[in-house]
């Protein structure tokens, strides 16, 4: 079996045969074998490719990584006989890491500070006013579907009614119930000490059907459908889909947008009131096995506590949530198109290497 490595002198300068099977593979001899180079090496040393069968990126980084610390000595160091094609990326790569760890931290300055804060500023502006020129695309082709009836769009406006609110029905009535069930046992905790435990139920219902029930669903729901929206939209447009439908003479914001916005706006109240819901069985049912509450007097107690107002002040909430929640997720379709082409670039990277191997 040929030695990976053999180093040979030629006069004031030295030449490194790269031999045999240089894949990942090959990684722990070569690493034995780089420890055993002499450390104090001067001239000009050339590594020698031509035998080396099917480089690989691991070893390759090894190997430059050994000869940057000999370069330390003043050696000059060059590749021949067919390097691998991304050696070049490599090097580049290790002397700005290298220039980033010897680079001293600059002390901050007044001009450093204000460019930051101001370069800081302006990417806020141009995604503000993205945000507002995507919105008001929005508005446009939702006013056109008051002309124009067929740019609803009905069949995918349900199909997304139901993904976004049907099948979210489960995992929103246990958070919630879960939530009501916490809240209501870390007040009773507190107004025990008071002998006030029928105020477990004002704490409980004000809570959930004001604040808690609407915040807590918008919360799931962007979590759960927002980011799938951003990701299907983000590999349509990687795929150069929406560039599709606009040389076909549609709109991909009356298309894949609109009814997305619509469909949180109707699921996102439904959604709501079932968690409202699932929240006042937790907080009755807490009342009753920790504090002894019979269910006819908490139903009782909590009409008592309810104003007009306190039901629709949540409900209302809803819609107002569910739009900046669509739009936003909508909007940063191009990052995930961004970073969908990063992983499209690297893969095409690692694919030229195996045809090169």
């Amino acid at each position: 079996m040929t030695a990976p490595l053999l180093l040979e002198g030629e006069g004031d300068d030295w030449r490194l045969h790269l031999n045999g099977d240089w894949s990942l593979a090959a990684l722990a001899p070569i690493e034995a074998q780089l420890k055993h180079l002499p450390g104090e090496l001067h001239g000009t040393l050339v590594c020698d490719w031509s035998h080396a069968e099917a480089p690989g990126i691991g070893p390759l980084w090894v190997l430059l990584k050994c000869l940057g610390d000999l370069g330390k000595q003043h050696l000059d160091i060059r590749h021949t006989g067919s390097p691998p094609h991304y050696l070049e990326f490599l090097q580049k790569t290790q002397a700005e890491w290298h220039a980033a760890r010897a680079a001293p931290d600059a002390a901050p300055s007044l001009e450093r500070s204000v460019g930051e804060r101001g370069r800081w500023a302006v990417l806020q502006g141009s995604e503000a006013r993205a945000v507002v020129g995507f919105f008001g695309r929005i508005v446009t082709v939702l006013g056109q579907v008051f002309s124009r009836p067929r740019a609803l769009r009905l069949s995918s406006l349900t199909r997304h009614i139901y993904e976004t609110g049907i099948t979210a029905i489960p995992i929103v009535s246990l958070i919630a119930f879960l939530i009501s069930v916490i809240v209501a046992y870390l007040g009773a905790q507190q107004l025990s000490r008071f002998g006030a435990d029928i105020f477990v139920v004002d704490l409980v219902t004000i809570s959930v059907l004001r604040e808690m029930g609407v915040l807590l669903t918008a919360i799931i729901v962007a979590g759960r459908s927002g980011s799938a929206f951003a990701a299907e939209i983000g590999v349509m447009q990687l795929n150069e889909e929406t560039d599709a439908l606009r040389a076909m003479g549609m709109n991909p914001i009356e298309l894949l947008v609109v009814p997305r916005v619509l469909a949180l706006i109707v699921a996102l109240p439904l959604l709501t009131v079932i968690a409202d819901a699932m929240e006042l069985a937790g907080g009755g049912l807490l009342s009753l096995l920790n504090l002894h509450i019979p269910l006819p007097q908490f139903i009782h107690r909590l009409r008592e506590s309810l104003s007009p107002t306190t039901f629709w002040s949540g409900l209302i909430k809803a819609p107002i949530f569910a739009v900046p929640l669509a739009i936003l997720d909508a909007h940063v379709r191009a990052a995930d198109a961004a970073l969908a082409d990063i992983v499209s670039q690297a893969a095409g990277v690692l694919a030229k290497s195996s045809e090169a191997r």
